[in-house]
């Protein structure tokens, strides 16, 4: 399974691009799966339901099963620490591509999405991972390739370059 990301700071256009990537990636008929690193807390559960119910007594666990989907919900009790991104690569079935979004101080190569309208500094300088820059407009001292934020098409080209995914 090869990997990729898109990182940046929020507010950027991260979750845009991908949704943006997904289809032009599954258009070219790879298999993608995607890792979110979200900085606060999540919730994917709702009060009242049973499973949200499970997790308050206290399971660690709680997986939960339909027809259409299944969803495997694990909580962090106590000093249990954040896993690792390479801790949790191995919970995904395979697929020809995982974009991982966030997880900006891991090793594995990555897009880095940059507004300038954000207002803050481009992290590309400082991170060798970063292979090209996604943005909306110039870029000033842009050490990797630029590329169109509003080009999905080139972009999961280029994605598909990087991994040797061309077909």
């Amino acid at each position: 399974m090869k990997i990729f990301g898109l990182t940046g700071w929020s507010g950027s256009g991260k979750t845009s691009l991908v949704v943006r990537l997904i289809p032009a990636l599954t258009a070219r008929g790879l298999r993608v799966s995607t890792i979110k690193h979200a900085h606060k807390g999540f919730d994917i559960d709702h009060p009242g339901k049973d499973s949200h119910n499970h997790r308050l007594a206290g399971a660690t666990e709680v997986l939960v099963s339909s027809p259409k989907r299944w969803a495997l919900m694990h909580e962090l009790r106590g000093d249990d620490p954040e896993p690792a991104l390479a801790d949790l690569l191995p919970k995904l079935a395979p697929v020809d591509l995982l974009l991982i979004e966030g997880f900006k101080r891991e090793p594995h190569e990555k897009i880095e999405v940059w507004r300038s309208a954000v207002g803050k500094p481009l992290i590309a300088p400082e991170d060798p991972q970063i292979v090209a820059v996604a943005s909306d407009g110039p870029v000033p001292g842009c050490p990797v390739p630029l590329l169109d934020l509003d080009d999905a098409e080139a972009i999961a080209a280029f994605v598909m370059a990087r991994c040797g995914l061309e077909r």
